[in-house]
């Protein structure tokens, strides 16, 4: 018993001492991006993006040891208007009433990363794999990392239910939705 506390503090100790090290980041929004795809009619994919969002990590030897952002569903974009309004009606994001998506990270083992994912008032658990760049220091003596997520989610684990049947059989839109999280950060 009195090892295993004796343990328990020294791995805490040197956990806090490694936070120490790590490098905070804000995201630089005009380097990354947050994409994703979606089966139409279960024979093509409609891409899109949200323009608005931001984040901020820390990284210690090309490890997240935090990650968290927000993105506004109402500046959702996947090239077409009419569709792009539809996405924000209560039918899908309901951008009114939930404004935002956030994901807070809770780990990273090897190439996973599991954190909270909160759209449309309901929050999951969910995993990416990522992809480290590295880490540089550009022109102007900033230090810049970067990384990318890659996932996928079920959208009516958050209540995105709507859909329609396609009279040749099958539903409009897929269940499985793909996430590409494009990030390049600047040392705070």
């Amino acid at each position: 018993m009195k090892n295993r506390f004796v343990a328990t503090v020294l791995s805490s100790l040197l956990l806090g001492a490694l936070s120490l090290n790590a490098s905070p980041y804000n995201v630089d929004v005009s380097h990354s991006s947050v994409g994703f795809k979606v089966k139409h009619m279960m024979i093509s994919t409609v891409s899109g993006n949200f323009s608005g969002f931001s984040g901020t990590y820390d990284l210690n030897k090309g490890v997240l040891k935090s990650l968290s952002g927000t993105v506004k569903t109402a500046t959702i974009n996947t090239g077409i208007a009419k569709r792009d309004d539809h996405l924000r009606s209560a039918d899908f994001f309901d951008a009114v009433k939930f404004p935002e998506l956030k994901f807070v990270m809770t780990s990273q083992k090897g190439k996973k990363v599991t954190g909270n994912l909160t759209m449309h008032g309901i929050t999951k658990a969910v995993t990416f794999t990522v992809d480290m760049g590295g880490e540089v220091t550009d022109n102007n003596d900033v230090k810049r990392s970067g990384f990318v997520l890659t996932g996928s989610v079920n959208r009516k684990d958050f209540g995105l239910n709507w859909n329609q049947a396609v009279e040749a059989g099958g539903m409009l839109v897929g269940d499985e939705v793909k996430i590409t999280l494009e990030i390049e950060g600047m040392e705070d």
